[in-house]
């Protein structure tokens, strides 16, 4: 009999010690998923406020580009479109702290800053250190972007003309580069994918 009892026992312990196992698995199963699904919700925000934010900055800088293209006949798309291309919707460096959304090179006594930029030279891609234009707002760096454009450069006056000749986004978009603005040989297709992935070409009529 004593034995009996002693194997009961033994029995009723394991059976408590399994059921305790069951309950925690099961409440450690539910905290996983529950990370999981808070994971997959923080992923979605961010999306969401990626999202929201190259919005944002559209509709930030597209009132200035509209009377800019009013003003000189520079098509709107193509200044935003450099400038989402250029400035990754201003979140790089150059846009963030010193205001340059088209990495404008600096020339003479004008405010500058020395950064790391990528070129296209010999069929491959190079980084060097070049020196920028620093403003004091966005705007500001959109007016000198649209004064090359307009003044071209010193050594020529109608360097592009063909971007204020051309009949659509496409053709002004390949002016840009045939200038010579970029070293990127894609820079036109880039500027072109940007303006129909936004519907940039609204801002135009």
């Amino acid at each position: 009999m004593a034995k009996r009892r002693k194997k009961r026992k033994f029995i009723l312990r394991r059976v408590i010690v399994v059921a305790c196992l069951l309950v925690v698995g099961f409440f450690f199963a539910i905290k996983v998923l529950d990370l999981f699904g808070e994971g997959n919700s923080k992923s979605e925000e961010s999306v969401k406020e990626e999202s929201v934010t190259k919005e944002g900055f559209i509709e930030k800088i597209a009132p200035y580009a509209q009377e800019l293209g009013q003003a000189y006949g520079v098509k709107p798309s193509i200044i935003l479109s450099q400038a989402i291309l250029e400035s990754d919707f201003g979140q790089s460096k150059l846009a963030k702290k010193y205001k340059n959304l088209f990495g404008v090179k600096a020339y003479g006594n004008a405010p500058k800053v020395s950064l790391d930029t990528k070129e296209f030279v010999d069929e491959k891609w190079i980084t060097i250190k070049g020196e920028f234009r620093v403003y004091a707002t966005w705007n500001e760096s959109m007016d000198d972007h649209t004064k090359l454009f307009v003044e071209g450069v010193d050594w020529n006056p109608e360097l592009y003309k063909e971007v204020f000749t051309s009949k659509d986004y496409k053709e002004a978009a390949k002016a840009v580069q045939d200038a010579g603005y970029a070293t990127d040989p894609d820079y036109a297709e880039k500027l072109i994918h940007v303006i129909e992935q936004y519907h940039l070409d609204k801002y135009d009529s």
